[in-house]
């Protein structure tokens, strides 16, 4: 057998696992399947003839993107049948679990809005973009985590991006301006205000709300600045009169929490456009929850 050349594998796996997640949720939009997807790749990191591993950053990223591709495909099956708009799962971002969000390309590579968007794209289309645009392999490391010619992935990388470009471009407002906004968001539909909720809310603006048909939600999004207001404010007057709200950030953008006997019951991501809020992205599925609660809950351990 070969010399293990690595005295405490198990350090060296730790010390590359927040890179690991960040790819894989990335990749899966779920961080209950990322961190499967993680261990999966421990236990074969640990099982592997490590001899023969000269860089164990890539051969780590070459099996965990191909667990991820796998289960990409099987998820998108279960994605057909899900009841209502899916989601991504949110993940607080303030906390650095998913890597440096310094630049506003960095924090878009994560949003909601983004992770939506890479649903439309095939899973070899979508390792290519992770890789590439969020952790900056060169096409040459990418061909090799995927065990394609290097020209195979700039043609994908390439026709991803096409595929993309017409999302709703990101608009980036000042940190004061957001807070404003958002502060005079929660007043305006925790009084029932409604002209004064419309006033905040662009024209095109939409909502989408994720129950996974286990809670109440709509199960189709709702368009236009009116008929978003109406559903807002009902969603309020149904369900926010035990509720404790919280403003934190959730996958680079600034999220509405709300708290119902120590719990959390939603995960409102609000999108700041140009000409005010252009999108609301409301997580109920309590499945989809635990993994931010428990982010909120050892933060208040360690606080």
């Amino acid at each position: 057998m070969t010399a293990d050349p690595f005295p405490d594998p198990t350090a060296e796996f730790e010390a590359q696992r927040g890179r690991l997640f960040g790819i894989a949720y990335r990749m899966l939009g779920s961080a209950a399947e990322a961190e499967d997807a993680v261990q999966d790749t421990y236990l074969r990191w640990h099982a592997a003839e490590r001899g023969h591993i000269d860089a164990p950053g890539a051969w780590l990223a070459k099996v965990l993107t191909n667990l991820c591709l796998n289960r990409l495909t099987s998820a998108r099956a279960r994605r057909e049948e899900y009841v209502g708009p899916w989601l991504p799962e949110p993940v607080r971002t303030d906390t650095g679990v998913l890597g440096p969000l310094e630049t506003a390309e960095q924090r878009d590579a994560v949003s909601m809005a983004m992770l939506v968007m890479l649903e439309r794209l095939s899973p070899p289309e979508r390792a290519v973009v992770v890789l590439r645009d969020a952790f900056g392999y060169s096409h040459r490391e990418i061909a090799e985590v995927l065990d394609w010619p290097e020209a195979n992935s700039r043609q994908t990388h390439r026709r991803a991006r096409l595929r993309l470009a017409s999302g709703r471009p990101r608009f980036e407002a000042p940190e004061a301006v957001r807070s404003d906004l958002l502060a005079r968001f929660l007043a305006a539909a925790a009084e029932g205000a409604l002209d004064e909720l419309e006033a905040l809310l662009a024209d095109d603006v939409v909502a989408w709300s994720d129950g996974g048909g286990k809670v109440t939600a709509s199960t189709r999004p709702v368009f236009g600045r009116d008929k978003v207001a109406r559903f807002l404010l009902g969603l309020m007057a149904r369900f926010a009169s035990g509720m404790e709200f919280a403003f934190t950030e959730v996958n680079g953008d600034t999220a509405l929490l709300g708290w119902e006997g120590g719990a959390l019951t939603t995960a409102a991501v609000v999108e700041v456009g140009a000409e005010g809020i252009a999108g609301v992205r409301m997580v109920r599925n309590p499945e989809k929850l635990k993994f931010l609660e428990e982010q909120c809950r050892e933060l208040s351990r360690n606080a």
